[in-house]
């Protein structure tokens, strides 16, 4: 064996440890069983009666769970080790990725219909890929929406945070919300603003309502079931959050938004931050984001019947071209940090 086959087989087996892994980690969080460990440590008979499950499955996921890491043990008595809970249970909390099992097992059940789909050309719509994938990208994004939106990435936009913060109250349209985290964390911090989500998934959009219920803000934010460029009303601030890449017809819903600005408005867009050009081999997270591309972001769009079909990987020159092709004079990058997105402003 070369060296370098021997480094690759490393890693796949690295991969596949970590990939087995994550879907047992789905496991603990479907099934309650992180949840029943957080408050004492309980042994296989216990966690059975607790969580309700087998106790002979217990016993053989809480000594993988030892065995992985996730848990420590003292002779029959399992416990959440140092950390596990605010990763695995604080859903909203920043070191928050108890999903990214979740994100792994919806990824797998679409796997042979990515194939499939390889093979024809065909896309596969959002709403196929279910519940997993829906909830995994809604609980990765939500901690950035709770705590660095209105924290930071407003403010470093000062004249969009000075309109959301007079009166009368700005009017904020929120595409692509999803299940309306962005939407519900934009009215929370600017009380006299009223916030209106556009996304064409169904499910989404109901529990998107639900959120903005339960947070106390219903009367000032609703949801639409739509598209994206078939917009009415007028809005100050525009903002678009890990949507753009997933959109058939990027540059038409950007031509459309502008019309619905009003005076002074903006265009605020989150997206991947990525390399400007391609390279190979690419760092870990743009690893990430062709992996997510692959079998998801460009499936999805492909179903859209797209003028465009940009997939995950959306990189500055990229966007900006689009802005421009959409009639923005003044298209901007934004010096905003964050590890994951790359902000923009467009007027």
């Amino acid at each position: 064996m070369t060296d370098d086959a021997q480094v690759l087989s490393e890693r796949l087996l690295t991969a596949l440890v970590g990939a087995a892994e994550l879907f047992t980690v789905e496991l603990g969080r479907e099934l309650g069983l992180y949840a029943a460990l957080r408050d004492r440590p309980l042994d296989a008979a216990e966690l059975a009666k607790t969580a309700g499950i087998d106790e002979r499955y217990a016993r053989e996921w809480l000594e993988q769970q030892a065995a992985a890491g996730f848990l420590t043990v003292d002779g029959s008595a399992f416990t959440l080790a140092s950390g596990a809970a605010e990763v695995l249970l604080d859903e909203g909390g920043p070191c928050f990725l108890g999903t990214a099992g979740e994100f792994a097992v919806g990824l797998g059940l679409a796997a042979p219909r990515v194939a499939e789909a390889f093979r024809t050309g065909a896309g596969i719509p959002y709403a196929d890929y279910g519940r997993h994938i829906r909830h995994g990208i809604a609980s990765f994004n939500r901690p950035m929406f709770d705590l660095l939106l209105t924290t930071e990435w407003l403010p470093a936009v000062p004249e969009v945070e000075a309109r959301l913060r007079a009166t009368p109250g700005a009017r904020v349209l929120d595409l692509g919300c999803g299940t309306g985290r962005s939407s519900v964390a934009l009215a929370l911090a600017h009380p006299a603003i009223t916030v209106r989500g556009i996304d064409l998934d169904e499910d989404s959009v109901t529990e998107a309502r639900a959120a903005a219920a339960t947070a106390g803000v219903a009367d000032r934010v609703s949801f639409t079931l739509g598209d994206a460029a078939d917009l009415d009303g007028e809005y100050d601030l525009v903002t678009v959050f890990e949507a753009l890449h997933d959109m058939g017809d990027p540059v038409g819903v950007l031509r459309a938004v502008r019309p619905r600005l009003a005076p002074g408005g903006s265009v605020l867009i989150g997206d991947e931050r990525v390399a400007d050009e391609f390279t190979a081999p690419a760092g870990e997270l743009e690893r990430l984001q062709y992996a997510f591309s692959v079998l998801h972001c460009l499936p999805a769009t492909r179903a859209e019947q797209p003028v465009i079909a940009n997939g995950t990987i959306l990189r500055a020159p990229t966007l900006l071209a689009w802005a421009r092709d959409a009639g923005y004079e003044r298209p901007e990058v934004l010096d905003i940090p964050n590890d994951f997105w790359r902000f923009y402003r467009l007027r």
